[in-house]
């Protein structure tokens, strides 16, 4: 099942190879759980901080990317380059859209539970501060591109052929629940927080399909953390 084409949108194909998917997929728990806790216990590496212990971890994500889903990445930047304002406009609008239901959001949640601040953005919070530039090139170009092959280009495509809800469904729910479970483990009341990176998980999700191009979402997710990195900062400096 594609998605509707008018002259401006072209129909969803971006398709990863079998080979690909697998790959892609099987980088997730090794993100997740493997390297961290590898890199933690190496004499060599033992001692990274947690910006580095991100640096790092990222940066094998994107060069795991670029190796084994390199082909996939450069196919899909064709689709971007044949409707580049388009793509533009949906990444714009994409922003617009998860700026608009973010401060929703984070007044709804303030009412339900003041006493409580979301964690994850709390963790990014500190890394701005503490080292500006690593966390920029973290949260900018090494988490996009290696968080975007995952979830939209072997999750969501994957699934988009037999049905384009449970493709949505499926993406924004594990996309949400990856930046949420290791604190919600630990504190039950932050699966809460789990609804502030739904609007941002559907627009990844409508960007990518929109512009039948991983990049799509590939820069709309580089534009969501690249100003929320310089708010930070900005505030930061205000202060």
């Amino acid at each position: 099942m594609n998605g509707p084409a008018t002259p401006e949108q072209p129909l969803f194909t971006s398709r990863m190879s079998r080979g690909e998917i697998i790959a892609v997929l099987l980088y997730l728990p090794l993100h997740i759980w493997l390297l961290p806790m590898l890199l933690l216990s190496l004499p060599e590496t033992a001692a990274l901080n947690e910006i580095q212990l991100n640096v790092a971890v990222y940066t094998i994500g994107t060069l795991w990317m670029l190796l084994f889903a390199g082909r996939f990445l450069r196919r899909d930047f064709d689709p971007l380059c044949d409707h580049p304002f388009y793509c533009l406009l949906q990444v714009l609008t994409g922003y617009g859209i998860v700026l608009a239901f973010n401060m929703l959001l984070s007044a709804l949640l303030m009412m339900v539970q003041p006493e409580l601040s979301n964690p994850n953005n709390a963790a990014w919070n500190d890394l701005v501060i503490s080292d500006f530039g690593k966390t920029a090139a973290t949260a900018v170009f090494l988490a996009p591109l290696t968080e975007e092959p995952i979830f939209r280009g072997a999750v969501f495509a994957l699934l988009y052929p037999r049905s384009r809800r449970l493709a949505y469904l499926t993406s924004i729910l594990l996309f949400s629940l990856y930046h949420v479970w290791g604190y919600a483990l630990n504190e039950p009341a932050n699966w809460l927080y789990l609804l502030q990176y739904l609007p941002a998980s559907w627009m990844l999700c409508r960007c990518y399909e929109r512009c039948d191009s991983i990049w799509g979402s590939i820069f709309l997710h580089m534009t969501i953390n690249g100003i929320s990195v310089l708010s930070i900062s900005a505030l930061q400096g205000a202060m």
